[in-house]
């Protein structure tokens, strides 16, 4: 079986990894090529580290979405896929376009709860909202092309459904995974007296860095002896260094940057919190969960899929008094917070290791090219 991965490119972010996890545990029955269409090569050489064939399509241009559907569809007749899985909005267009001109049947990806309501009161605000109605409506419009869906969520699955008008009984739920054996079991350490906070991904508003931020002010009032370390970049990088500023948190809180391997930095922590406005199913929480580090997390749908209250404490999102009244229960707490981490490793490692997910990937992209897909297995 021959399987196209489309991408719009390589970075460095959730998607992209993900794909790569996957890919790297797939047996040898199937074999594989990511077509990737826009710059961005942050992970290039970790494909090519694992042997993932690649092609880099180059696209620039108004007319980009033509000129990448003319060139998938002369690499689709040129090599005779038996199927195409596609993640990220304008990979998605092409392979959409290509498969249905070639007759190539398509898998697309539920990644992101794209079109939910606080995705929607977020673009609502932004001069972008035209262009991101647009986008919504063409995806709309070309969501009948896809055989069937692989969702990394079920509450993703139902919301993109809903937005795109497709049946929910086509999806079909892989949660992300990863190498279980490579995470050590995190163990307290003594920070000199202070206790850590870490944060782990990109810097975005939807992350809810903002009020993460100001419920650590809140915090630091009650317990002075605390700090925030942010691992990550992103647009909102500014934002949060003027808040820093503003809130007078220089000396507690620290924005890394970009780090390799971010998941590294929860073992020099002593809480992961994860304040995200809305997500697809996320690796940084995976990570935190098999990690066994205290977890606080905000109680969107797709963490309450990862998550629950004996594994995490939980508080509503956007929230700020109630993530820092989760943050001082957190403190002191401590040592229950550190059994709940335990409970969390256990349930990260009987449910997201990349093993399992791979193989679970595999078997559904087979018994799609074979027409023996268990409908009872959808949702």
């Amino acid at each position: 079986m021959k399987v196209f991965f489309t991408l719009d490119s390589l970075a460095n972010a959730g998607t992209e990894k993900s794909t790569l996890d996957i890919l790297s545990h797939f047996s040898k029955d199937v074999e594989v090529k990511v077509i990737y269409f826009y710059p961005g090569s942050d992970l290039k050489a970790d494909y090519e580290k694992a042997g993932i064939p690649l092609c880099y399509v180059d696209l620039k241009g108004k007319r980009s979405l033509l000129t990448g559907t003319r060139r998938l569809i002369k690499m689709i007749r040129e090599e005779k896929p038996d199927l195409i899985v596609s993640s990220i909005m304008r990979a998605n267009f092409i392979s959409r376009f290509a498969g249905k001109i070639t007759g190539t049947p398509v898998v697309g990806t539920f990644v992101n709860d794209s079109y939910g309501d606080i995705r929607i009161e977020e673009m609502r605000k932004k001069k972008q909202y035209a262009k991101f109605r647009f986008f919504w409506l063409l995806d709309r419009y070309t969501s009948g092309i896809p055989v069937y869906w692989i969702s990394n969520a079920a509450s993703i699955a139902r919301s993109n459904a809903k937005a795109l008008h497709v049946q929910k009984k086509n999806s079909k739920v892989i949660y992300r995974g990863r190498e279980t054996s490579l995470f050590p079991v995190w163990k307290p350490i003594n920070n000199n007296g202070r206790f850590k906070f870490v944060f782990v991904g990109r810097l975005l508003q939807r992350k809810g860095l903002e009020e993460l931020l100001q419920a650590f002010k809140s915090v630091g009032e009650k317990h002075p002896n605390i700090q925030l370390d942010i691992y990550g970049e992103g647009l909102f990088r500014k934002k949060l260094e003027s808040l820093v500023q503003t809130l007078q948190l220089s000396d507690r809180v620290t924005l890394h940057g970009k780090v390799p391997n971010g998941w590294r930095k929860l073992y020099d922590a002593d809480c992961f919190v994860f304040p995200s406005w809305y997500e697809g199913f996320s690796g940084s929480l995976v990570e935190a969960m098999i990690a066994g580090i205290p977890i606080i997390a905000s109680n969107i749908p797709m963490n309450l899929e990862a998550v629950s209250n004996d594994t995490a404490v939980i508080y509503p999102v956007k929230n700020t008094n109630e993530l820092a009244a989760s943050m001082n229960r957190m403190i002191e707490s401590y040592p229950s917070m550190i059994e709940m981490g335990k409970r969390a490793r256990q349930v990260a490692c009987e449910r997201f290791d990349i093993n399992m997910i791979a193989h679970q990937y595999e078997t559904f992209l087979k018994e799609v090219v074979e027409n023996k897909v268990d409908q009872q297995a959808l949702i």
